[in-house]
């Protein structure tokens, strides 16, 4: 098992685009990671050619994280949202084939930030309209040689899918092969009673995974995450994909905001990376 390390462009820039922000690459590169992982607000930010060149000159495998707003919604009434919510995720499987990245992860069923108590006749509705279209999606995505990863999020920022248990149920009931996990540490320590039994209940349905601390800073410079259950988890599944940091800065404002990030989680994002990379290092590997 070779766990390969990766870093977010969120923890230094938002939005990422290759016209301005290649040098990031360079940077992770340098710093000794692996795995170079782009939240894809846009689309038309990232020339994937451009892109493909840098990663292979860095020897960096290429992560494509969703980002879902209030437009890209699976589960939304309007049947207009559904259809730009399956035109974004085909231009993101278009860049990942172009660029190199077998996974397209992320919060994909829903839009981030739809929270709400909705009666029972409503959220099944909700949830067969995500069952629908991700069956779609799907089918996009393995056109284009990528696989779906599923991210539960914590309850302050969906109301559908907030654990793996949850992750499961959708991942079942959407039958396709190339549809799988993608786990986040930060969300599993608020949702999961045990973060090891969540990663055992992926198995080998894990496609991806972010790994940062309780509070979104350095993976591993806390004690309330169970690292050490983590690793002897992902050992037990024979997971080998990539752990990747994902932070934020507050200078990020759309994100930022997304995410309630109000302060600076380590005294600059270059030590926040650094101490993360040499953590994960040390309890992975």
């Amino acid at each position: 098992m070779a766990i390969r390390i990766g870093v977010n462009a969120w923890v230094w820039q938002s939005p990422f685009t290759t016209a301005e922000h290649l040098d990031l690459v360079d940077k992770a590169a340098k710093m000794g990671f692996e795995v170079f992982e782009i939240g894809l607000e846009d689309p038309s930010h990232v020339d994937p050619a451009a892109f493909k060149k840098r990663l292979d000159a860095n020897n960096l495998q290429l992560v494509v994280c969703g980002a879902f707003g209030p437009s890209r919604d699976l589960t939304h009434e309007d049947p207009k949202f559904r259809q730009e919510s399956l035109d974004y995720i085909r231009a993101a499987c278009e860049i990942c084939e172009r660029a190199g990245s077998k996974v397209l992860a992320g919060p994909m069923y829903s839009a981030v930030g739809k929270r709400r108590h909705v009666p029972p006749e409503q959220k099944k509705q909700e949830w067969d309209l995500a069952v629908q279209g991700l069956r779609k999606a799907a089918t996009i995505a393995d056109d284009h040689g990528v696989k779906l990863a599923i991210e539960p999020l914590n309850r302050f920022e969906t109301d559908l899918i907030n654990t793996a248990e949850q992750a499961e149920r959708l991942i079942d009931d959407i039958g396709a092969k190339n549809v799988g996990f993608h786990l986040d540490s930060f969300h599993m320590n608020i949702e999961e009673k045990n973060s090891g039994a969540a990663i055992r209940r992926a198995g080998d349905r894990l496609f991806h995974f972010h790994a940062c601390e309780n509070d979104r800073g350095a993976p591993g410079a806390g004690v309330n995450i169970d690292w050490e259950g983590i690793a002897a988890a992902f050992k037990a599944v024979n997971y080998d994909g990539p752990a990747v940091i994902e932070s934020f800065t507050p200078a990020c404002k759309a994100i930022a905001a997304a995410a309630a990030v109000w302060r600076n989680f380590e005294p600059s994002q270059d030590r926040l990376a650094s101490d993360g990379l040499a953590n994960l290092k040390r309890i992975l590997k």
